[in-house]
Order: C-alpha cells, then sequence, then structure tokens
C-alpha cells in the first residue's frame, strides 16, 4: 500500500473520530444539545440570537424532522433518529418575552438554567423574576439548574462547590419552582477529579453539561460531561445546520 494512500485512510480516520461520523451509524444514539443566551430583536453581543435568526433556526429543526426533549424525558425515551435538546442560560427576561412564543410557534421545548443569585439580585431587571419563573409554560419550559453564585467551579473547593449547588436547589424549592436535576456548569468549567464527580452524584444530579462543541452519543458512561454546542450571533444558518450535524466546526 502506497504511502499516499495511508495518509489518506489517516486522514479519513482523524475526520471519523474528531467529528464522530460513526455515530450516522447508530443514528437514534445522536444527541445535539444546544446552548443559547440572549433572545432579541436586535442583537446587542455574542452571546445574543436575534428573534429572526433563532425563528430560521427553529424552523430549520422543525423542517428537518427534530424532535425537542426535556433532560426529564431522556432515561424513559424511545429510540428516536432525530432527538435534540435546547437549553438557555441564567433566566433573561428576554426568553420569557421572546423565546416562549417561538416555543409555542414550533410546539418546541426548552431547558432554562437557572443561576439564583443573579436573580435575588436582578441588576437593571434584565432576568426573570421568581415569579415569572414558576408561572413559565411547563409544557414549554423546563428549569435546571445552573449554580448559585455562577462562580467557575474549576476555582472553587470540594466543600464550596456543594454548598453552592445546595443553596441552588434550596432557594429553587423555597419559591415553589419545579426544576430538573440537571446542571449547566457555570461558564462551562469543573474539576474533572472523581470528588467533584461524587459531589454531584451525592446531590442525586441526574445529567450535567460542559460545552465541549460536540454531539453527544446517548446514553453516556459518565453522564456528568454532556456536551453543548454554542449558538451566537455570528453563527450564520449554514454553520448551524452543519454545527447540528457535526458539531464542532473548526479542525483544530
Amino acid at each position: 500500500m502506497s504511502i499516499l494512500l495511508w495518509l489518506l485512510l489517516a486522514v479519513l480516520l482523524f475526520l471519523i473520530i474528531k467529528y464522530q461520523l460513526y455515530l450516522f451509524l447508530t443514528p437514534e444514539k445522536r444527541l445535539p444539545v444546544l446552548m443559547y443566551h440572549h433572545v432579541l430583536p436586535v442583537a446587542e453581543n455574542e452571546l445574543t440570537v436575534t428573534v429572526e435568526n433563532l425563528d430560521r433556526q427553529f424552523a430549520l429543526l422543525k423542517k428537518n424532522g427534530y424532535k425537542t426533549l426535556f433532560f426529564n424525558e431522556l432515561n424513559a425515551l424511545k429510540a428516536s433518529e432525530k432527538k435534540i435538546i435546547i437549553t438557555f442560560d441564567d433566566g433573561y427576561l428576554n426568553n420569557k418575552k421572546n423565546l416562549l412564543p417561538l416555543l409555542e410557534k414550533y410546539d418546541f421545548k426548552a431547558t432554562i438554567f437557572i443561576a439564583t443569585q443573579l436573580i435575588e439580585k436582578n441588576r437593571d431587571g434584565i432576568f426573570m423574576t421568581f415569579d415569572e419563573i414558576r408561572n413559565l409554560d411547563k409544557n414549554l419550559v423546563e428549569i435546571g439548574l445552573h449554580s448559585h453564585t455562577h462562580r467557575n467551579y474549576e476555582q472553587l473547593t470540594p466543600e464550596e462547590i456543594h454548598a453552592d449547588l445546595q443553596k441552588n436547589m434550596e432557594v429553587l424549592e423555597k419559591n415553589q419552582i419545579p426544576f430538573t436535576k440537571v446542571l449547566a456548569y457555570p461558564y462551562g468549567r469543573f474539576p474533572q477529579t472523581q470528588e467533584f464527580f461524587k459531589i454531584i452524584k451525592e446531590n442525586k444530579i441526574e445529567f450535567a453539561l460542559r460545552i465541549g462543541n460536540k454531539i453527544n452519543a446517548f446514553p453516556r458512561k459518565n453522564p456528568y460531561t454532556l456536551n453543548r454546542m454554542d449558538i451566537k450571533n455570528s453563527t450564520t444558518l449554514s454553520a448551524f445546520k452543519w454545527k447540528i450535524i457535526l458539531g464542532k466546526l473548526k479542525l483544530f
């Protein structure tokens, strides 16, 4: 076999592993998870998607037969080739105003991750109140955990992480807000240690999410390392289409 052929095979193997193309052999195991923050009529920064662009993205998902899910449906899920989870971080008021009408329009669901101290302080009124969160349509929105203080877990001690996570749940319970025990790591960062995962497990967290920009194979051996794909203002519809197929678009 020539050197050129070996090189081509090596490149092909690299691409198959890099983009997890082997998952196309078992499409029922593919689980893309999308990550958003703000949704506004006009984009203010990279963490904002416009209402128009989100509408176009949802229309593309609908056209391609994707079924949106809550995390609390995953364990009882029947085989589906086109499942996807839509997530929004922090609990911004613009989610209530601009996201929910689109969820209703397309008969979609989304999970909103709440960092409870941000809601308590609610500087400049940019976040929903606890009353607003409690009254969100439960057929459209599932509430998840996003820590209490929104600090990087890599920079906290195990004791601080445990206390922060407990506080996150306690505040939601105090405000009578039902939630699923799924955690989106603040900034997508977490200590990759057995001690940390033990804390997560002891708090009966079912799933936890980083960023990663990869398609998940589900079920997953470690449910605390699920990947999300960040969708930003600069994400074109073409890039969005490829992202839900390949995950990470850059080679390196």
